[in-house]
């Protein structure tokens, strides 16, 4: 009883008012302390991966890197002119819409404008300076010439779109979107756990306590955002995260003190019951935030930088949630306490009856018969559980992975209404491939001869257009090759026209050329050369998350079987949802359901991140359910007992943190970004998995059948089992 947790919470206990405040300061302190500092933006150099960020540096260092571009299509609207007319307006609204952006201070170039191929649209193209990440910011002036030149010819019709415009589609689509899993969330949240307590104030702690601790979360990851910068789906994270594991760990504390409470029938104070639950359920939320923390911090080791970005939001909101937990929870407790027992007393002297029942205190009917099958028959229960969820898991055998590019982006954005059209009625510009090389000066003549000779090769290919342009740099160093391809940027033959730039033509053309450094950049590029930087840091990743996950369960309960056990557990668990994920997501029959085109892949970032977090989030009832076990063992019940009393005490609990989760997580699936709606189905899949199959049916199986052998080699929890064998004997030769 004189651990961390249980000083933190005996402080907390002794001066709660000292607590609350101190709690709202340091939540308004974070937030105005991010808001001064700013989010430090991730920059489009840092999400340079492969050889197409290689030969993006190349050309950054000539000052030949791709600049954002937005293309206004202007047309007649149908028989609105002749076609003299209409023509005549065409060209005059192209030359003013030119002039207007040339004289903008975010435009650095204006392209001559290009006729379709049916001679019926004028396409102006203007490219913007500055970064590439930060061209969002600068497109509403664009957009505001459009709409002036569009109010001055009423018989045209002008369509603009571009990266800038649908980047800016779809951050609003994504802040409306969270508006939307907010909406679903928070009520659905606080009417679970009014189903939970039966009481609003008991129901509120939790709530009020998470979104507190998203609070401070997001102005801490402005802040570290100076570190590891942000790369704008931190919030998304922090949310979702934030939500769960915030109401979770609440959750956890609070049960445990009213279970404590109706225990103790009115003889222990509030602070002594704080006191408890701090030493039980504190000390296992302590352990379930830091196992959650350090499984996500093996995804730093992947070097991208929207997995650090990821990594560093779960991190902070997961160690602030833990934080509430240690520090205001143990205040609110102790005056909600007070209130109780003031008004117990209030009841007592009007000579009406004290209550004392706790909802959920124990297992139930309900939890018995769940538990019966891994009771009675554990061999069976743990063989068909785990054959089931391999047959769950075997869909990732066929697991294709994509980077989710702008092609599958929502078309409830405008911009890429307009994206689409634009792609129809100029075909020849849907994807350019840029061939950077890097020599000497002296070498120039010879790199444009061998650029040109590859321009060539390129022409005899059906996979590419005649259109090609080459820059060079003002030093003469660095020169770029711009190849066109008339097929989409996630179509098969746009990567197979990368192919064979990099195998063929390229190696034979400029690859003779001596100190020459050479790659090939461009969309394709980055969409085929991600997923491969990303499977060569899985085996790392994967290999540190197993051994980070082994090392906590092994710190928790000082027992390497259940520390084997539990990283094969997770392994089941998440490969089983992953598997869900395929199936569902890879298809097309869920569509419908589910509102969503299918890209028959899943996000390259989605299985890795999701696996990491997946284990993560397992710990949380790994190690509440089985602390609850190893507690009871430690009282002197034995391994089996206390297996199916430690499953039926915590079922309850365990039950409403499962449903918290799976609403706030279930609530992702109703946006638009296909990436953050694969995320939200398998995690909601993932802890309906955990809660229902893996802690009712194989991990007490697993449990009941190792027996002792669970606690190996655990001295201090095999000791109390074999002393209470030995009593039990002793007792049996005496009666």
């Amino acid at each position: 009883m004189n651990s961390f947790t249980v000083r933190m919470a005996r402080w907390s206990a002794l001066h709660p008012w000292r607590a609350i405040i101190g709690w709202l300061v340091f939540v308004v302190l974070c937030l105005g302390l991010g808001s001064a500092v700013g989010v430090n933006s991730a920059k489009t150099a840092d999400y340079r991966v492969g050889e197409a960020g290689r030969a993006e540096a190349m050309a950054a260092e000539g000052q030949l890197e791709r600049r954002s571009t937005e293309q206004v299509m202007i047309s007649a609207r149908p028989g609105a002119l002749g076609e003299t007319a209409a023509r005549t307006a065409v060209e005059a609204a192209a030359k003013d819409l030119t002039t207007r952006f040339e004289r903008l201070p975010e435009v650095e170039s204006v392209a001559e404008p290009v006729l379709s191929g049916d001679g019926g649209t004028l396409l102006v193209e203007a490219a913007l300076k500055g970064e590439e990440r930060d061209a969002k910011d600068k497109v509403d002036a664009l957009v505001a010439q459009t709409g002036a030149v569009q109010k001055a010819n009423p018989g045209l019709l002008l369509e603009e779109t571009g990266s800038p415009s649908i980047s800016k589609g779809v951050d609003k689509q994504r802040g409306e979107d969270l508006a939307l899993s907010e909406a679903i969330t928070l009520p659905v949240t606080l009417i679970t756990l009014l189903i939970v307590f039966g009481s609003v104030t008991m129901a509120g702690v939790p709530l009020l306590l998470a979104l507190s601790s998203i609070a401070a979360a997001v102005g801490l990851s402005m802040v570290v955002s100076h570190i590891s910068p942000d790369t704008g789906v931190g919030t998304n994270l922090i949310l979702m995260i934030g939500l769960a594991v915030g109401v979770d760990y609440t959750l956890f504390y609070l049960k445990r003190e009213r279970e404590e409470r109706a225990r103790s029938q009115g003889k222990l104070s509030s602070e002594a019951l704080v006191e408890l639950a701090a030493a039980t359920s504190g000390r296992a939320v302590v352990v379930s935030g830091l196992a959650v923390v350090v499984s996500t911090a093996t995804l730093y080791l992947a070097s991208d930088v929207i997995f650090s970005s990821l990594a560093t939001g779960t991190i902070v909101v997961v160690l602030v949630a833990v934080l509430s937990s240690l520090t205001v929870l143990p205040a609110l407790l102790v005056k909600l306490g007070r209130r109780a027992e003031r008004r117990e007393r209030r009841r007592a002297e009007r000579g009406k009856p004290v209550r004392r029942r706790t909802r959920g205190e124990s297992g139930g009917r309900v939890w018995a018969a769940l538990l019966r099958p891994a009771n009675r028959h554990p061999v069976a229960t743990l063989c068909v559980a785990v054959l089931a969820l391999l047959a769950l898991a075997a869909p990732l055998a066929g697991l294709k992975i994509t980077e989710m590019s702008r092609d599958t982006h929502s078309r409830e954005i405008p911009a890429m209404q307009v994206y689409d059209r634009l792609n129809e009625a100029f075909p020849e510009r849907r994807v350019t491939h840029d061939v950077v090389v890097r020599a000497d000066a002296g070498r120039s003549g010879e790199v444009t001869a061998a650029l040109s000779k590859l321009a060539e090769l390129a022409h005899t290919d059906p996979l590419f257009t005649d259109t090609e342009r080459i820059r060079t740099s003002d030093d003469r160093r660095v020169s770029v090759l711009e190849l066109k391809v008339p097929h989409l940027g996630n179509s098969d033959e746009a990567y197979d026209s990368l192919d064979h730039l990099r195998d063929e033509y390229v190696p034979a053309t400029v690859g003779g050329i001596e100190g020459a450094e050479y790659g090939v950049s461009g969309d394709v590029a980055r969409y085929s050369d991600y997923p491969a930087h990303q499977n060569s840091k899985l085996p790392l990743v994967l290999g540190a998350l197993l051994l980070v996950t082994f090392a906590m369960t092994l710190y928790a309960f000082r027992s390497v079987v259940l520390a084997l056990l539990g990283v094969v557990l997770n392994l089941l668990s998440a490969a089983a949802a992953l598997g869900l994920l395929v199936l569902v997501f890879q298809g097309s029959w869920a569509e419908g359901p589910l509102n969503f085109d299918s890209t028959g892949s899943i996000g390259s970032r989605v299985p890795l991140f999701l696996f990491v977090i997946l284990f993560g989030l397992s710990m949380d009832y790994q190690v509440f359910v089985v602390s609850r076990i190893r507690e009871a063992v430690l009282g002197g019940v034995p391994t089996r007992q206390a297996v199916l009393d430690g499953i039926r005490s915590s079922a309850s609990v365990v039950t409403s943190a499962a449903a918290v989760m799976t609403t706030v997580f279930t609530s992702f699936v109703f946006l638009h970004i296909i990436e953050m709606k694969q995320i939200g189905f398998v995690l909601a899949v993932a802890v309906l998995l955990d809660a229902f199959v893996i802690r009712v049916l194989i991990l007490p199986a697993a449990m009941l059948l190792l027996g002792e052998a669970s606690w190996w080699p655990s001295r201090g929890v095999r000791r109390p089992v074999r002393e209470n064998r030995e009593a039990s004997a002793v007792a049996a030769d005496v009666r």
